[in-house]
């Protein structure tokens, strides 16, 4: 009578298993996403701060000279070159946009977004808190040579922000959380809208055509039912080259390939549990070294296809993006030098246009709109929210950084205006931050209320708000 084979433990022998529960529950997709993003706001925050303190230390010169630093290619008589600062603000940065525009195809799909009375609340909230800062900062720098930078203090950074409300530890419900990424989402989609409308130089047609050439390669590979995610990175980057051939910034032909990536998975956790199940079973007949290479291989393309392109791209690139690409961003823009008399009067009138459209505008837009929408009757609250958070909500949405620093170089080629915007975005972030802190520290409760949801998952997955 043969032994009988105990189970295989469920974790390594030497692993705790309470330390083990909770990092399986930090894992659960939201939640990463939200804890992710969180501690990119931490980095995101140092990396202002080396940078700010470098451009004003006595090696200011050594950070100017590094970002203009040429870097480039050449083969034969052909040559690409331009600066360190563009690869980081036109190249780099088109990864980010790329996972930006996965995100918000994703929440449309079947997150916040999805449906229309969970999509009214935070669309509201997005659209008044965009609207409010550009017309506040018309109203304080509206001459001529200042108004371009209308569209700076539109955007909210959503690593800042869910790190600022990270710090206010269980007053915070997960509903908000949500309520802000999703606020946070159509946020960044106006910012793109604006930036390809209002941001982009004259169009040309060349361009526009090699651009579409690119696109019909990922929707005619992914017809043809490509599933390699490498193979893609071709005709990608033929998009970006004719979008920045186009005159229109590279940076949008990111989010388009993102809002292309398909978001539904070809099997699924279902799919995935049937055909391990299957191959497991043809295993347990044949024992040969070729049958188990067939096996692994079939049940690592289960493994692969059991979330969607857009699911497993966002979980490979966000940590790059939210722990690399996103501080070598800050460091590159937030050196503004604050000594020797370098911003003018029309400098300092873009930085307080820009102070007050993200520290009062953001909060005045997010709540009118959210208490026009509720008194409508279009959406309602997320259960367990009241008007206190929603306060704490429009104060936080003012913190912006990431979206408002790319606009500045959009919007100002004069240093000194671009200065100016940058010094703005930095002291109203502060500011926002600071606000958020301390009253939500005096209006939040120390507690979640009780029938608020317990996790960012379960917010999300709510059908009703």
């Amino acid at each position: 009578m043969s032994t009988p084979v105990p189970p295989h433990p469920t974790s390594p022998p030497e692993a705790w298993e309470p330390l083990l529960r909770l990092v399986r529950l930090a894992s659960r997709p939201l939640e990463r996403f939200l804890r992710i993003q969180a501690a990119s706001g931490i980095l995101l925050l140092v990396a202002a701060a080396v940078a700010l303190a470098w451009a004003n230390s006595p090696w200011a010169e050594s950070y100017t000279r590094l970002w203009h630093t040429p870097v480039g290619l050449r083969l034969g008589a052909f040559s690409f070159e331009r600066s360190l600062e563009w690869v980081v603000n036109d190249g780099l940065m088109v990864i980010f946009f790329f996972v930006v525009g996965m995100e918000i195809r994703r929440e449309v799909h079947h997150g916040e977004l999805s449906e229309w009375r969970r999509a009214a609340l935070p669309v509201a909230a997005a659209l008044g808190g965009m609207i409010a800062p550009a017309l506040l900062y018309l109203a304080f720098a509206g001459a001529p040579e200042t108004r371009s930078g209308w569209g700076v203090p539109m955007a909210t950074d959503i690593a800042f922000a869910l790190g600022i409300l990270t710090l206010l530890g269980k007053r915070v419900p997960p509903s908000l959380r949500v309520l802000l990424l999703a606020l946070a989402v159509i946020d960044d989609l106006g910012a793109i809208v604006v930036i390809a409308l209002f941001y982009s130089s004259g169009v040309s047609l060349a361009g526009l055509l090699t651009a579409a050439l690119g696109f019909v390669g990922v929707l005619a590979m992914q017809r043809l039912g490509v599933r390699a995610k490498w193979a893609y990175v071709v005709p990608a980057l033929v998009a970006w080259a004719g979008i920045y051939a186009a005159g229109i910034h590279p940076t949008i032909a990111g989010v388009i390939v993102g809002l292309m990536t398909p978001v539904r998975a070809w099997l699924g956790p279902q799919g995935l549990l049937v055909d391990v199940r299957q191959e497991l079973e043809t295993l347990g007949q044949q024992h040969s070294h070729e049958d188990l290479s067939r096996v692994l291989r079939h049940v690592d393309v289960a493994r692969r296809e059991a979330l969607s392109p857009a699911e497993s791209l966002i979980e490979a690139l966000h940590p790059w993006v939210a722990f690399g690409i996103m501080p070598v961003f800050a460091l590159a823009n937030a050196g503004v030098q604050l000594s020797g008399g370098t911003l003018g009067a029309s400098a300092w009138s873009v930085a307080t246009a820009v102070a007050v459209g993200l520290v009062l505008g953001k909060p005045v837009g997010v709540l009118l709109a959210i208490g026009a929408t509720l008194r409508l009757r279009i959406g309602t609250l997320p259960a367990g929210l009241t008007a206190r958070h929603l306060v704490v909500l429009g104060l936080v949405a003012g913190v912006g950084f990431t979206m408002a620093l790319f606009i500045a170089q959009l919007a100002f080629t004069d240093a000194s205006l671009l200065a100016g915007a940058k010094l703005g975005v930095l002291a109203a972030s502060a500011c926002a931050a600071m606000l958020t802190l301390v009253l939500g520290r005096l209006l939040l409760p120390p507690v979640t209320p009780g029938n608020a949801a317990r996790s960012a998952d379960e917010a999300e997955s709510s059908t009703e708000l």
